[in-house]
């Protein structure tokens, strides 16, 4: 198993662990999710931070009782798709973000998208700088779907999809969705 965290800093030495900027409300017991901890993401998940830190972003794939006529509405042949405004894809073909790949000892799994946290000081095996963000999707049989707002995306929470938001608070029109 590979494990990984992005960012856009390139010389990290060492990840300590450090409180969630904006804390989320948790289930019950699971708000030590909000403390300090080094997060990760598995490889298989990875796409999902293929992204400036801010970019907001909806990504949707299939969990396993998801309806047919859904995974082929939303995903046709992809395994997942991740959606992004327009506005961000000169960002996406500019910036450079990068990989740390992260010792698997020492992490706890989630079951949460691909999710790992560990609660102690990590020291990276590796960084890989990723430039041209956009083309990174396809290889891992993932469509890049670039619109002009999310907003009109808000349903999909209502699919039988496996849907994540991930910065929605900077998306242009995301307060007004209602």
């Amino acid at each position: 198993m590979r494990l990984f965290h992005f960012s856009d800093d390139s010389d990290i030495a060492a990840f300590e662990p450090r409180a969630v900027r904006v804390p989320s409300a948790r289930a019950p017991g699971r708000e030590w999710l909000n403390g300090p901890l080094v997060w990760a993401i598995d490889a298989d998940h990875d796409f999902m931070y293929l992204f400036p830190r801010d970019c907001p972003r909806i990504l949707l794939w299939a969990k396993p009782e998801t309806l047919e006529t859904e995974r082929r509405h939303w995903l046709g042949d992809w395994r997942a798709v991740a959606y992004v405004e327009r506005h961000w894809l000169e960002r996406l073909e500019a910036e450079t973000i990068h990989r740390y790949e992260m010792p698997a000892e020492g992490f706890e799994d989630l079951d949460d998208a691909g999710m790992w946290v560990a609660r102690r000081r990590v020291i990276p095996l590796e960084r890989t700088a990723i430039s041209r963000l956009d083309q990174e999707f396809a290889p891992r049989r993932v469509e890049l779907r670039v619109v002009d707002s999310l907003r009109p995306l808000k349903g999909l929470w209502n699919t039988s999809l496996h849907v994540s938001g991930i910065r929605l608070h900077n998306a242009r029109d995301w307060e007004q969705a209602g």
